[in-house]
């Protein structure tokens, strides 16, 4: 609106052509300058420069919303939007029906704890046809540590939705929607980014995978500054083929362990957490966090971390615009992924990003080495 013509405004004729004869032709231009400059410009009196602005900001400005409406608007948007149902009660009920479109959906956690397995679950989901309750299109699955299993694939299928893998060729048909790319640098990598943007339209594509996008950077600079440098083309890429197809695109991440003072921005914390840790060092140890760093983490817009703790395995989600942080026990069977309950636990302070790796013996660092 700001760059609406003068002439397109409504004001009286003769105040528009005087806007226009001193170069002052959008809303914009008008706006940017005080009503005394105004004066001085269009040698014009105050109060005719008053009432001009005044009308001008009235047909520009946007009008004001309250806070109903905007609930409103975003329920319909999000039901226009569309989501990939996990088929995890509590969790889709958390996230408003699933795994949302158009953003970037990230799984993370420690190696074993269930990243792929949930990730062949969602696959099966985006493939299965519309009147089960799936998305009844083709998946693409970026397999970078070629960790994809097409007979954990059948198993959970078969497992899962009995009714329809016993029919004759179903399971066959089922496996021919999901696509396997494996690339081994950060180029090919690229190539197969360029590659999906056409498949999108032309296959008829519902859902992106890549598994794990922490292990490609990782193994082309061992997180290096050239690395993450052009890493970052790669973060901005995914994001706009996500918005652009307006699909579900679920990306695993791995983790690296955080000790210490290297959670604190400022030397006097550091140094207060420090005669914490002499006061009582039970309470004090090293964690596990996401790797990729904090500009991945913006680009996200859901992570659900997976992690163990006290013996059980629990889904959190971590970061979402519409659900306040939760844990969900879960298990993992020949059906996948199991919520033992529905019920969320709410999580507050550290816990929220802090990743718990119980029985794990061998954490990652800042540049993805591995520490015993």
């Amino acid at each position: 609106m700001a760059n609406k013509l003068i002439t397109q405004l409504g004001l009286p004729k003769w105040i528009a052509n005087i806007f226009t004869a001193r170069n002052i032709i959008t809303a914009k231009d008008a706006l940017s300058l005080t009503e005394f400059e105004l004066m001085e410009l269009l040698d014009v009196g105050l109060a005719d420069v008053s009432r001009a602005v005044a009308h001008i900001s009235e047909v520009v400005c946007p009008p004001c919303q309250t806070v109903l409406f905007l609930m409103e608007q975003r329920v319909r948007n999000e039901s226009l939007a569309g989501h990939l149902p996990t088929r995890l009660k509590g969790l889709d009920e958390a996230l408003s029906g699933g795994i949302p479109f158009g953003v970037l959906t990230e799984l993370v956690g420690p190696a074993g704890i269930g990243k792929t397995q949930f990730c062949l679950k969602l696959s099966l989901l985006a493939s299965l046809p519309a009147n089960c309750g799936g998305l009844d299109g083709h998946v693409i699955f970026i397999d970078v540590e070629s960790k994809f299993s097409s007979r954990r694939l059948i198993e959970i299928g078969v497992k899962s939705f009995p009714e329809i893998f016993h029919k004759k060729g179903m399971a066959q048909e089922m496996a021919g929607r999901i696509l396997i790319l494996r690339p081994t640098s950060l180029s090919e990598f690229t190539e197969s980014l360029h590659q999906i943007k056409v498949s999108l339209l032309q296959q008829q594509v519902k859902l992106l995978i890549i598994d794990s996008m922490a292990a490609l950077v990782l193994r082309e600079n061992e997180g290096g500054y050239s690395g993450q440098q052009a890493f970052g083309w790669h973060v901005s890429f995914i994001k706009s083929l996500a918005e652009f197809s307006r699909i579900p695109v679920v990306v695993t991440n791995q983790v690296r362990s955080q000790i210490g003072d290297e959670a604190h921005k400022y030397s006097f914390q550091a140094a207060q957490n420090h005669l914490e840790k002499k006061a009582d060092p039970a309470t004090y140890d090293s964690h596990l966090v996401a790797a990729l760093g904090i500009n991945w983490a913006h680009a996200v817009t859901i992570r659900l971390v997976l992690e163990a703790k006290s013996g059980q395995r629990f889904i959190k989600l971590a970061k979402s615009p519409i659900s306040p942080p939760l844990a969900f026990p879960f298990s993992i069977t020949s059906s996948g992924i199991v919520l033992l309950s529905d019920d969320g636990m709410e999580l507050k302070g550290p816990e929220i990003n802090r990743i718990h790796c119980q029985g794990q013996n061998a954490f990652l660092n800042f540049h993805g080495e591995r520490l015993q």
